[in-house]
């Protein structure tokens, strides 16, 4: 999955072409918000100790995070009646899932994480980093890690 860490770069960069040329406005928003949030990534990178150019791994991070928050506030939109800001939401969350793998199914998570337990060769609870990271390395982007951390804790408690 590492492979060349600027084919998903060139992929957003086409697309966000593409919206320009086809003059779609909501979707040229979502694409600028995407590569604003790699940039911001990149310059936080900078002022690190041992700077690390921003890979594959770390653009999927980061629009799970987007897809994430996304949610998160058409709920909040949701609840509080305010249906076209949920719908905008909801859009963006289309756009940014373009270019992240396929979610695993519950069973597929359930696989993994039966596998990544036998991988890192755990026997209880306090392993639960060591089979988080085997996920994360194999999975990024295909699972919400925040419902794995119980379904890990689960398994090994």
């Amino acid at each position: 999955m590492e492979g060349n860490p600027m084919f998903l770069r060139d992929r957003l960069q086409f697309a966000l072409k593409d919206a320009m040329k086809a003059k779609e406005v909501a979707r040229l928003s979502t694409l600028r918000l995407i590569n604003a949030a790699i940039k911001d990534r990149e310059i936080a990178a900078r002022g690190e100790a041992t700077p690390v150019a921003v890979n594959e791994t770390d653009i999927m991070a980061i629009l799970g995070k987007m897809v994430k928050q996304r949610q998160e506030s058409a709920r909040a939109y949701e609840e509080g009646g305010r249906l076209e800001l949920a719908q905008k939401e909801l859009s963006e969350i289309k756009v940014i899932e373009e270019f992240l793998p396929r979610q695993l199914s519950a069973a597929e998570v359930e696989a993994a994480i039966a596998e990544a337990i036998t991988e890192a060769g755990a026997t209880g609870i306090r392993d639960m980093g060591k089979v988080i990271a085997v996920l994360k390395a194999k999975h990024t982007g295909q699972m919400d890690f925040g419902a794995v951390g119980p379904m890990v804790k689960a398994r090994l408690g």
